[in-house]
């Protein structure tokens, strides 16, 4: 058997993300309600489902930023609610999450921006080894021309690159992406789902992809999961998914295709 087809079947038995019977609530609001869900390596995954229907927060508790009311999060082997500060940021070091807004600093340049986790998270490094993370992160999003500019000089496509290439520059095991086409045009986004897939064929990553966008999830997911009223009501491959009776996944897939 050839060497490339043994490393993808063992990471398909390598579970890197592990959440059992989740729940959280917000004063009464029930917002998960007992999810299971199991991320392999090397695996991308769409989350997808109505605002508010608590999928932001799903990946907030992924990280350690909100603690679940009941149940278990295993990631990368650790149990998050158990860790304490100091073992929850170095975790984090492992996990990139690109935000929905990009979250860039303004007053930063394309360069600067990169260099600031580096220069935050990674002790002792000298200038050239910073410049050579920086152009390499670049490259990978295809933006090295960009280095000097800012980020008002840059349009809505290219500040979702630029905040992917600064989650990638700590070299992450895994990838959070929150909504990666939302605001962008048809050609645009067909980019970033490119280079969603790009990332996870170079850098082996897993990956969790909130969106609502289903041509995204179909074109750079393995598996889909449906959050509907705080639980999984189906977890599998999009032209499964599609051909259920359940009329909340029938109108999610009209919404996006039909109307």
């Amino acid at each position: 058997m050839e060497k490339d087809e043994l490393k993808k079947q063992e990471n398909e038995q390598e579970e890197v993300i592990v959440i059992k019977d989740l729940h959280k609530s917000f004063a009464d609001i029930g917002v998960l309600k007992g999810i299971d869900l199991t991320v392999f390596k090397g695996e991308n995954i769409a989350v997808l489902g109505k605002s508010g229907s608590g999928k932001s927060v799903l990946i907030k508790m992924i990280v350690g930023l909100l603690k679940p009311d009941k149940g278990e999060i295993t990631v990368l082997g650790q149990q998050v609610n158990k860790l304490n500060h100091e073992e929850l940021d170095t975790l984090r070091k492992r996990i990139g999450f690109s935000f929905q807004s990009s979250a860039l600093y303004d007053s930063m340049s394309v360069y600067q921006n990169l260099a600031f986790p580096l220069t935050m998270n990674v002790k002792n490094l000298k200038k050239p080894d910073i410049d050579a993370a920086v152009e390499e992160a670049l490259q990978a999003v295809g933006l090295l021309e960009k280095i000097a500019e800012m980020p008002a000089d840059l349009s809505g496509g290219q500040r979702k690159r630029i905040g992917i290439a600064r989650t990638l520059i700590l070299k992450p095991e895994i990838m959070l992406y929150d909504e990666p086409t939302s605001g962008l045009d048809p050609i645009t986004s067909a980019e970033i789902n490119k280079l969603i897939n790009d990332v996870q064929q170079k850098y082996n990553t897993s990956s969790i992809i909130i969106t609502h966008d289903l041509t995204c999830a179909k074109n750079t997911c393995k598996r889909i999961a449906m959050l509907e009223e705080g639980k999984f009501s189906q977890i599998g491959k999009f032209a499964e998914m599609f051909k259920v009776d359940d009329e909340q996944v029938k109108g999610f897939f009209n919404y996006n295709f039909i109307q």
